[in-house]
């Protein structure tokens, strides 16, 4: 993979990454209005803290339902700005809602921080070097969502008090994004009901934003077949076999494939393959996420699915229990006059500044990972319409109750495969951390555009109408679901006390 390049635990802080880039300079030269250069002035003042927060929770490495030290720190850095802060809503204790000031209009700001089961990785080292051999690590690099995400509520509050602008600001950070674990729980119980509009952010290669549907829906459910147990030599013809089940499943969907839509998705982890060959197995169980271009596909895929498992165990003589619904999702839907009011902050903030140092790093680590050598973003990309991508991010459901406005940035390099741990290289660099600071000033400015603009929320009000009128939102959860708690949990008892040695030992606060 090449040679491995030495950095302290932290990627320093130097002074081009608290320096502002040549084009940012120059937006704030030509004069945006007074809230946004208050907002820009706080980003700026912060410039450290911002990535010693992200940097922070990507040493915390904590998985989905497991953000216990990522949320307490945001949590002290948030209270700190003035925020009312709660933690454990809608039943998941690191649910993170934050929330500052009163009345309409309403803004909310949305991500995740979740990590990657296995994705441990010493940042800045191209070559394969976990810190923690299996362990959880951010190899999507959600970490930098924190920093950007509380930067950009903190700049809008302090535009809000300087400049007397009315309303609310909100901050979610959802957990268990990666299993699709929280925000349909959210919706339901009612987190959403008197928001006006939201923004949602997260890391790319380049500046992003775009409208209509994103990326795909999703369902995940567990699958739990019933046998009885026997020798597998001496009576197997007394046993029945819940592995079978499992595999007859597998192959079924797989014979399947052929007669769905070519935008379906199906994929599995078997969770109970057996004890030993020698026993035949009483219990199986396999783990589905099935996916489509609408939430109606993907639930017509999910209907068919459990016909297969019924027949499995139809075949095997064993028994499967109601499939367990555990997550899902819809796809996330952009409003168009948002994304467009986003792309305006995006031309007037520019991209970062690049040091030739940065540069080199990007294409040494490319060319390790077989990618083009292309360096980092230079110029952004078209504006318009974006492909919808076949990810799916629980988030998507927040999208078709409010209009939302969907945002990448710049935080690693171009080529870089996210669920892979070359991911989880580079989110710690002075190239993500001024990513970082160039997202909360696009962000900050989208917010107070929307606090200040009755014509564009109003725009967006009657995009969003026009967008779901054909398409009315019902969860693909049932009434029933509750969330996953336990993910994660094994893992976690068993790595955090050699991950904690790892922690950075800070306190951020905003100034």
């Amino acid at each position: 993979m090449g040679r491995e390049r030495r950095f302290p635990v932290r990627w320093l802080l130097t002074a081009s990454l608290i320096a502002m880039s040549a084009a940012q300079a120059q937006a704030q030269q030509s004069g945006p209005d007074q809230p946004k250069q208050t907002a820009f002035e706080a980003i700026d003042r912060n410039a450290k803290q911002i990535a010693e927060i992200g940097d922070a929770v990507y040493f915390f490495a904590e998985p989905g339902m497991h953000e216990f030290e990522s949320t307490k720190l945001l949590k002290g850095v948030l209270e700190g700005a003035g925020f009312s802060v709660e933690l454990g809503g809608a039943g998941m204790p690191t649910n993170l809602w934050a929330k500052w000031g009163s009345g309409k209009p309403n803004i909310l700001i949305a991500s995740e921080i979740d990590a990657l089961p296995e994705g441990s990785q010493t940042p800045g080292s191209i070559p394969r070097k976990p810190m923690v051999p299996g362990a959880p690590g951010h190899m999507e690099g959600h970490n930098t969502h924190a920093g950007v995400t509380a930067a950009t509520v903190f700049a809008v509050k302090q535009a809000m008090e300087k400049h007397k602008l009315p309303g609310t600001i909100q901050l979610s950070l959802g957990p268990a994004e990666e299993a699709l674990g929280s925000r349909p729980f959210l919706v339901r119980a009612g987190y959403l009901n008197d928001v006006d509009a939201v923004l949602i952010v997260h890391i790319g290669d380049n500046f992003a934003t775009g409208y209509g549907p994103q990326n795909y829906a999703a369902i995940s459910a567990t699958f739990t077949f019933h046998g009885k147990t026997a020798h597998a030599a001496v009576s197997p013809w007394e046993g029945r076999d819940a592995v079978d089940a499992v595999q007859l499943m597998d192959m079924g969907l797989d014979k399947m494939r052929e007669h769905m839509r070519p935008t379906a998705r199906t994929h599995r982890s078997i969770m109970n393959g057996g004890v030993q060959p020698n026993i035949i197995a009483d219990l199986g169980r396999i783990w589905w996420f099935v996916r489509d271009a609408s939430a109606q596909a993907a639930k017509e895929n999910f209907d068919r699915l459990v016909k297969v498992g019924e027949g499995a165990a139809l075949m095997t003589g064993t028994k499967m229990d109601p499939p367990d619904v555990v997550a899902s999702a819809w796809p996330s839907l952009g409003n168009r006059p948002i994304s467009e009011a986003i792309r305006k902050n995006m031309e007037s903030v520019g991209l970062p500044k690049w040091s030739d140092e940065e540069v080199a790093f990007a294409k040494e680590f490319q060319k390790a990972n077989g990618f083009r050598e292309v360096g980092l973003a230079t110029s952004l990309p078209p504006a318009g319409p974006r492909p919808q991508s076949a990810s799916s991010n629980d988030i998507g459901d927040f999208t078709w109750n409010v209009p939302a406005g969907l945002m990448q940035f710049p935080g690693y390099a171009p080529g870089t495969v996210i669920h892979a741990w070359p991911a989880a290289v580079t989110p710690t660099s002075s190239m993500a951390h001024k990513g970082m600071v160039a997202a909360a000033k696009v962000m900050s400015a989208s917010a107070i555009d929307l606090l200040t603009s009755p014509e564009l929320l109003q725009k967006a009000r009657d995009q969003f109408a026009q967008d779901t009128k054909d398409t009315k939102y019902f969860s693909l959860l049932p009434a029933d679901a509750k969330p996953q708690l336990e993910l994660n949990k094994e893992v976690m008892d068993k790595l955090r006390p050699a991950m904690s040695k790892f922690y950075m030992q800070v306190s951020p606060r905003f100034e």
